[in-house]
Protein backbone atom coordinates (compact mmCIF):
# COMPACT_ATOMS: atom_id res chain seq x y z
CA UNK A 1 0.00 0.00 0.00
CA UNK A 2 3.01 2.50 1.01
CA UNK A 3 4.62 1.76 -2.54
CA UNK A 4 0.89 2.49 -4.15
CA UNK A 5 1.13 6.58 -2.89
CA UNK A 6 4.38 6.77 -3.10
CA UNK A 7 4.18 5.81 -7.36
CA UNK A 8 1.28 7.83 -7.39
CA UNK A 9 1.82 10.52 -5.33
CA UNK A 10 1.02 13.29 -8.28
CA UNK A 11 -2.67 12.11 -8.25
CA UNK A 12 -3.60 14.59 -5.61
CA UNK A 13 -3.59 17.42 -7.84
CA UNK A 14 -6.06 15.79 -10.40
CA UNK A 15 -8.44 14.57 -7.40
CA UNK A 16 -7.65 18.44 -5.57
CA UNK A 17 -9.10 19.84 -9.02
CA UNK A 18 -11.92 17.57 -9.04
CA UNK A 19 -13.20 18.56 -5.42
CA UNK A 20 -12.63 22.25 -6.09
CA UNK A 21 -14.31 22.07 -9.59
CA UNK A 22 -17.12 20.25 -7.94
CA UNK A 23 -17.47 23.12 -5.01
CA UNK A 24 -17.57 26.17 -6.70
CA UNK A 25 -20.07 24.18 -9.11
CA UNK A 26 -21.98 23.82 -5.65
CA UNK A 27 -21.43 27.60 -4.68
CA UNK A 28 -22.66 28.76 -8.49
CA UNK A 29 -26.17 27.02 -7.85
CA UNK A 30 -26.65 28.51 -4.62
CA UNK A 31 -25.88 31.30 -5.85
CA UNK A 32 -28.40 31.51 -8.50
CA UNK A 33 -31.07 29.44 -5.98
CA UNK A 34 -30.51 32.07 -3.58
CA UNK A 35 -31.33 34.90 -6.55
CA UNK A 36 -34.01 33.23 -7.40
CA UNK A 37 -35.55 32.89 -4.07
CA UNK A 38 -34.95 36.87 -3.88
CA UNK A 39 -36.61 37.10 -7.30
CA UNK A 40 -40.01 35.10 -6.25
CA UNK A 41 -39.62 37.46 -2.65
CA UNK A 42 -40.06 40.60 -4.88
CA UNK A 43 -42.57 39.12 -6.92
CA UNK A 44 -44.56 38.26 -3.98
CA UNK A 45 -44.50 41.55 -2.87
CA UNK A 46 -45.60 43.05 -6.22
CA UNK A 47 -42.42 45.02 -6.92
CA UNK A 48 -40.08 45.08 -9.52
CA UNK A 49 -36.48 43.96 -8.77
CA UNK A 50 -33.63 45.46 -9.18
CA UNK A 51 -31.77 45.14 -12.76
CA UNK A 52 -28.37 44.14 -10.78
CA UNK A 53 -30.16 41.41 -9.40
CA UNK A 54 -31.69 40.32 -12.89
CA UNK A 55 -27.90 40.89 -14.07
CA UNK A 56 -27.15 37.78 -11.70
CA UNK A 57 -29.15 35.30 -13.60
CA UNK A 58 -27.60 36.26 -16.92
CA UNK A 59 -24.13 35.05 -16.13
CA UNK A 60 -24.13 30.91 -16.35
CA UNK A 61 -24.20 28.63 -13.62
CA UNK A 62 -20.87 27.22 -14.82
CA UNK A 63 -19.40 30.60 -15.55
CA UNK A 64 -16.31 31.34 -12.74
CA UNK A 65 -15.70 34.72 -11.32
CA UNK A 66 -14.13 36.86 -13.91
CA UNK A 67 -13.40 39.47 -12.01
CA UNK A 68 -9.84 39.23 -11.75
CA UNK A 69 -9.84 39.73 -15.67
CA UNK A 70 -9.74 43.00 -16.59
CA UNK A 71 -7.94 44.76 -19.06
CA UNK A 72 -6.42 48.24 -18.11
CA UNK A 73 -9.36 49.69 -19.47
CA UNK A 74 -11.83 48.29 -17.53
CA UNK A 75 -13.02 46.08 -20.28
CA UNK A 76 -12.88 42.36 -19.78
CA UNK A 77 -10.63 39.97 -20.85
CA UNK A 78 -10.57 36.25 -22.02
CA UNK A 79 -7.11 35.32 -21.05
CA UNK A 80 -5.87 34.40 -24.59
CA UNK A 81 -2.79 36.39 -24.29
CA UNK A 82 -1.98 34.74 -20.81
CA UNK A 83 -2.45 31.13 -22.18
CA UNK A 84 -0.08 32.68 -25.35
CA UNK A 85 2.61 33.63 -23.26
CA UNK A 86 1.93 30.65 -20.93
CA UNK A 87 2.20 27.74 -23.32
CA UNK A 88 5.05 29.72 -25.53
CA UNK A 89 7.49 29.70 -22.54
CA UNK A 90 7.16 26.24 -21.61
CA UNK A 91 6.71 24.60 -25.24
CA UNK A 92 10.02 26.54 -25.22
CA UNK A 93 11.51 25.18 -21.99
CA UNK A 94 10.46 21.94 -22.97
CA UNK A 95 12.47 22.35 -26.49
CA UNK A 96 15.93 23.33 -24.52
CA UNK A 97 15.15 20.27 -22.28
CA UNK A 98 14.93 17.75 -25.36
CA UNK A 99 17.91 19.33 -26.91
CA UNK A 100 20.20 19.23 -23.87
CA UNK A 101 18.50 15.66 -23.72
CA UNK A 102 17.86 16.17 -20.03
CA UNK A 103 17.55 12.86 -17.65
CA UNK A 104 17.68 11.31 -21.03
CA UNK A 105 14.23 11.88 -22.24
CA UNK A 106 15.04 13.88 -24.69
CA UNK A 107 12.13 12.13 -27.15
CA UNK A 108 9.24 12.72 -24.48
CA UNK A 109 10.47 16.17 -23.61
CA UNK A 110 10.64 17.39 -27.46
CA UNK A 111 6.69 15.39 -27.89
CA UNK A 112 5.29 17.55 -25.24
CA UNK A 113 7.20 21.01 -26.73
CA UNK A 114 5.23 20.16 -29.51
CA UNK A 115 2.17 19.66 -27.79
CA UNK A 116 2.39 23.24 -25.92
CA UNK A 117 3.84 24.58 -28.96
CA UNK A 118 0.37 24.03 -30.73
CA UNK A 119 -1.31 24.98 -27.37
CA UNK A 120 0.31 27.94 -28.03
CA UNK A 121 -0.94 28.73 -31.50
CA UNK A 122 -4.27 27.44 -30.52
CA UNK A 123 -4.11 30.43 -27.72
CA UNK A 124 -2.76 32.78 -29.99
CA UNK A 125 -5.34 32.29 -33.15
CA UNK A 126 -7.99 32.40 -30.13
CA UNK A 127 -6.83 35.57 -28.81
CA UNK A 128 -6.42 37.29 -32.53
CA UNK A 129 -9.70 36.66 -33.84
CA UNK A 130 -11.58 35.79 -30.74
CA UNK A 131 -13.89 38.31 -28.93
CA UNK A 132 -13.61 41.66 -30.24
CA UNK A 133 -14.83 44.69 -29.13
CA UNK A 134 -18.39 45.44 -29.86
CA UNK A 135 -19.54 42.07 -30.92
Amino acid sequence: MEDLFRSYWWLIFPLGWFVASGFSTLLNYRRQKDTLKLIQAYADKGQEPPAALLKVLERPIDADDDSWRTRRDGRPGDGSWFSVVLFGVMSAGFAYASWSDIYGAGEAFLIVAFVLGALCLASLVSALVGRRPGR
